[in-house]
Order: structure tokens, then sequence, then C-alpha cells
């Protein structure tokens, strides 16, 4: 389990882009958010690495807790 802090991502729409950037990195990743917090949790078997790359391609700076 990966858990990041997303301090850009303060929508839904924010949390979709985060959501489809993370699945481009693996299909079968389970991603669950938490808006309110702006963290978001990841289950999943890719690296940390091409998690946070994906996401600042995204726009969004993902600060792994």
């Amino acid at each position: 389990m990966q858990n990041y802090k997303i301090d850009n991502m303060t929508c839904g729409h924010c949390a979709g882009v985060v959501q489809k950037a993370i699945l481009s990195v693996d299909p079968q990743a389970t991603v669950k958010v938490d808006l309110g917090a702006r963290e978001i949790s990841v289950d999943t078997a890719a690296a940390s690495g091409p998690i946070a790359d994906a996401l600042k391609t995204a726009g969004y700076e993902g600060r792994q807790l």
C-alpha cells in the first residue's frame, strides 16, 4: 500500500485525473481517495517511482507518506 499527500487535489475532477494517472501505470491498482484530507491510498504492485512520475505528468505533486 502506498499513500500520498496531494495538496493541489481540490475537487472531484482532480481526484478523477489522479486515479486515471495511477491506473495508466497499473490498471489493476485500487485507488482510494480522501478528498478532504487530500490524500490517496494505492494498492498496487507498481513501484512508487512510476506512480509519482504519472502523478507529476498529470500535474499533481504527490508526496509519499
